[in-house]
């Protein structure tokens, strides 16, 4: 162990939410401080690819904690019909076009206060879903988005 009497909980959520974890959820660790230190500030597990049925949900939970969102950042490579523009929750949201990865979602509140989220694959397993989630979560991880996926096993279910 690690200066510490216990083990790490990195794969372990709080209880109940396990059974809460499904697609088309998100999970959020928020601190709206400038003391952040965790490389992610929550996770988000959609049920696909296409960004006009996933992100108007994401963007509504997220508007509920954050207060309004006015920029997303995605990889244009990784959605289908990436569109420059979304309205939520009747407010116009931003979309720009990043190289950041399949594995991430970068979110804009106000002018510069930005969080960032692990995207976990839509055909990830339930496991490797809450595993992913689960560290993405934690205060002290300094894993990025792709190597948290790396180290859960991404678990993606085998394409029909």
């Amino acid at each position: 162990m690690t200066g510490s009497d216990s083990p790490p909980d990195s794969l372990h959520l709080p209880s109940g939410v396990h059974r809460t974890v499904r697609p088309g959820c998100a999970l959020l660790r928020l601190e709206t401080t400038e003391s952040r230190e965790g490389v992610l500030d929550g996770a988000w597990w959609p049920r696909s690819r296409d960004i006009a049925a996933e992100l108007p949900e994401l963007l509504s939970a997220l508007t509920r904690h954050l207060g309004p969102v006015t920029r997303v950042g995605l990889d244009t490579a990784a959605w289908a019909g990436l569109p420059t523009r979304i309205v939520v929750d009747d407010r116009v949201v931003h979309i720009d076009s990043f190289p950041v990865g399949d594995d991430t979602v970068l979110i804009t509140r106000g002018d510069r206060d930005l969080f960032s989220l692990l995207v976990v694959p839509p055909n990830a397993t339930p496991e490797a879903a809450r595993a992913a989630m689960a560290q993405a979560v934690r205060a002290d991880n300094i894993s990025r988005a792709e190597q948290i996926l790396i180290d859960t096993g991404r678990g993606q279910e085998p394409s029909d």
